[in-house]
């Protein structure tokens, strides 16, 4: 099997996982229930596992070509079992730092006022832009760590200051309305008050219009590029393997955007979110300044130990801030 076949067969998985989403679960317009929106999630958390396991056995046998180069991370090449667990890993850190952006997607809906049968609508566009910008940001970052290794000292500097902003960072929200993307488009396009179904743009004597809803659709990729910036350096401590990186991103996006309709609501009562993101964030960039001192002290455990200590650091927060909503209702 060649590598085109293994990354061209993937995005046709993601393309027919997509294509099935919209076309046949979703075909008609309307508000999924969360019980829909558990299912779907569940279904692609399935998904990523079965594919772990394909992972296993493409690295084992070295398919398409996986496996034989060095892995600039730790400088080992990635064995089934090796590649498996950067892979889980990622998914895992993925999911967690894209946690937050299920806040803003909620802000922009509300905001803009978005009807909840057209808000999957959005959301599916939404992944497919996601999936061509963090693909071209991970092509870009797998070359620049092949060819300047100290770039993975620079990320995870920068990992660590974010993890400090986040921290001292006052919660000071602005509203989508008021984004400088917003200011563009109502400069530049012509942009209806109303929605027009699910329509991005229509055309109203003789002149083409945008609606509400691509402005929707706009400030979505803007801020998933945004937190794209934190998370895909993240991943980067792990693997700089393009294939496991790309892979885990993507069904991370999967699995969150689905989550959206059953966590959006539910994640305003983890008020201590922000912390543990800031938490992984640290955790993650301290890992790759200090690549070399712990791959000497864990060897390849390196990664088990990182993704228990993602785990511990979620759990630990949502426990807290279950007990301080108790406190704050007594």
């Amino acid at each position: 099997m060649s590598a085109l076949a293994m990354w061209g067969g993937f995005i046709a998985l993601v393309l027919l996982i997509l294509a099935l989403d919209l076309g046949v679960f979703n075909r008609k317009p309307h508000a999924p229930t969360i019980r829909q929106a558990m299912g779907f999630a569940a279904g692609t958390a399935l998904l990523a596992l079965l594919f772990a396991v394909f992972v296993y056995e493409a690295y084992s046998n070295h398919w398409g070509g996986l496996g034989l180069a060095a892995d600039a991370v730790d400088h080992h090449m990635n064995t089934g079992r090796l590649a498996t667990v950067k892979f889980l890993t990622g998914y895992v850190i993925e999911m967690s730092l894209s946690m937050d952006n299920v806040f803003v997607i909620a802000l922009v809906f509300e905001h803009i006022r978005v009807p909840l049968a057209q808000q999957h609508r959005v959301l599916f566009w939404g992944v497919l832009g996601a999936l061509v910008m963090r693909g071209a940001m991970i092509a870009g970052g797998a070359a620049l760590v092949a060819r300047y290794h100290w770039a993975l000292y620079a990320m995870g500097a920068f990992l660590v200051f974010t993890a400090v902003r986040m921290l001292m960072q006052k919660d000071s929200e602005e509203a989508p309305e008021e984004s400088w993307l917003v200011r563009f488009l109502n400069r530049n396009f012509r942009v209806t008050k109303d929605f027009h179904g699910g329509r991005f743009r229509i055309t109203r004597d003789g002149k083409n219009w945008i609606t509400p809803l691509f402005v929707a659709l706009a400030l979505i990729e803007s801020t998933d590029l945004i937190f794209a910036v934190d998370s895909i350096p993240a991943i980067f401590a792990i693997t700089t393997d393009a294939f496991l990186v790309f892979t885990s991103n993507v069904f991370a996006i999967l699995c969150l955007r689905s989550l959206y309709f059953g966590l959006a609501h539910l994640l305003t009562k983890f008020r201590y979110l922000k912390t543990s993101l800031a938490l992984i964030l640290g955790l993650v960039g301290a890992k790759m300044l200090a690549a070399e001192w712990t791959d000497a002290l864990l060897g390849d455990a390196v990664n088990f130990w990182m993704l228990g200590t993602v785990a511990v650091v979620l759990t630990t927060g949502a426990a807290a801030s279950v007990l301080a909503d108790r406190r704050s209702q007594q």
